[in-house]
C-alpha cells in the first residue's frame, strides 16, 4: 500500500465552519488535501486552504489524526486536522476543477458531514496534539 498524508483545516467564523464540496468524492469536507513531496504538513494546509477557498490562514494546533485504508486505491491514508486563523482573503474557489462549492455551515450540519470526529467539532477544539516540525536532518 502507498502511504498518503492529507491535511484538513478547521476554519471558524461566527459559530460556523467553512466547508468545501469535493468533486472527486461528491462530499462536503473541511478544506484540505494531499501533502506534496518535500512539503510540511503546515505548508500543505496553507496551500490547500488557499487553493480551495482563496483564504490565507495561519496554522494553529494539531487537533486530530485519523487513519484509513482505501483498498480500491491501494492507499494507507493519515489525515491531520489543524485549527487555523484567517489572516487574509475572501472566500473564492481557486481550484475549480476539484471543488464544486464552499459554504459556511452551522456546526451541527458540519458534524453530520464529519462523523469521523467523535464528539464533533466542539470536542475537537477542546483538545490538541503537540506538532513540531524538526527541520531537515541528515
Amino acid at each position: 500500500m502507498n502511504r498518503v498524508d492529507v491535511v484538513y483545516a478547521v476554519i471558524l467564523k461566527e459559530g460556523k465552519v467553512l466547508m468545501v464540496k469535493n468533486k472527486k468524492y461528491n462530499n462536503w469536507t473541511l478544506p484540505g488535501g494531499g501533502v506534496e513531496k518535500e512539503e510540511t504538513l503546515e505548508q500543505a494546509a496553507i496551500r490547500e486552504v488557499w487553493e480551495e477557498t482563496g483564504l490565507t490562514v495561519e496554522i494553529g494546533k494539531l487537533l486530530a489524526v485519523n487513519e484509513t485504508f482505501r483498498q480500491k486505491e491501494n492507499n494507507h491514508v493519515l489525515f491531520f486536522t489543524f485549527s487555523t486563523e484567517v489572516i487574509d482573503g475572501e472566500v473564492a474557489i481557486q481550484d475549480k476543477d476539484g471543488i464544486l462549492d464552499v459554504q459556511w455551515k452551522d456546526i451541527d450540519e458540519a458534524n453530520e458531514e464529519l462523523p469521523y470526529y467523535a464528539g464533533g467539532i466542539e470536542k475537537l477544539l477542546e483538545e490538541s496534539i503537540p506538532y513540531v516540525y524538526q527541520g531537515v536532518q541528515d
